[in-house]
């Protein structure tokens, strides 16, 4: 069942499996192969990473690569910067759960701090994980 809005194919999919907090998480193709524990702080084992990990992982890799599009798309060469995303997991009034993430970019020694932050804005706008949590959950940028 599909629920997504977008009118075009998709230039890739990537599909995997999990059997819960507790348990593996596999891709189709193999390459990804975890074993799942909650973390220590939610009373967990802490003896395998968790969604927010794999979220924060992701999250990063895709908005440094979307730096790296806009920095080209701007004419500037070999920008090599690096982004951490730190999840943070909290419970709601309701009893759920929500997200919140800070992405903390390091740029390149030297590199124009207005500039960097023009960079980063606008890998925010076509990074496809910050367009999925707009309006969704709070996103911080922070450049180091």
């Amino acid at each position: 069942m599909s629920t997504t809005a977008e009118t075009t194919p998709a230039a890739y999919v990537a599909s995997a499996t999990a059997s819960g907090r507790e348990g593996r998480a596999v891709s189709t193709d193999g390459k990804l192969d975890v074993n799942l524990a909650p973390p220590t702080e939610l009373g967990g084992s802490g003896q395998g990473t968790n969604p927010e990990q794999l979220f924060a992982a992701g999250y990063a890799a895709c908005f440094a690569s979307a730096l790296g599009v806009v920095a080209r798309r701007s004419g500037v060469k070999d920008f090599d910067a690096s982004v951490t995303a730190d999840v943070s997991l909290h419970t709601t009034e309701a009893g759920g759960f929500s997200l919140s993430v800070v992405l903390e970019v390091e740029l390149p020694d030297g590199f124009d701090e207005e500039q960097g932050r023009t960079l980063v804005e606008t890998a925010h706008q076509v990074c496809p994980y910050s367009n999925a949590t707009r309006g969704n959950i709070p996103v911080e940028l922070s450049i180091a």
